[in-house]
């Protein structure tokens, strides 16, 4: 009866040790997979000239984005938005 508690504790530990090492074989593949994941951002010399139109631009109107500006600052004033001081209403 003990040889064969034995053989089954045995064999218990070693299904947890393949366990083990098969999760952190997964492990490792997750964790290089992330890491490897951003290696390739940045523009190329080639995309460039389609980043640099006018029509890519995030604000592609000066008056707008000072009208954006301005109604931001306007109400997060209160809170310090954009490093001007005001009570939020606009009124500043």
């Amino acid at each position: 009866m003990k040889a064969m508690q034995s053989t089954v504790k045995k064999s218990l530990q070693l299904h947890q040790h393949k366990l083990t090492a098969k999760f952190k074989l997964v492990l490792l593949v997750v964790v290089l997979s992330n890491l490897s994941a951003c290696s390739s951002l940045g523009v190329e010399p080639w995309q460039r000239d389609l980043l640099a139109k006018k029509s890519m631009a995030l604000t592609s109107s000066a008056i707008d984005a000072a009208l954006d500006d301005h109604i931001y600052f306007s109400k997060e004033a209160s809170s310090g938005g954009k490093s001007f001081g005001g009570g939020g209403c606009g009124c500043n």
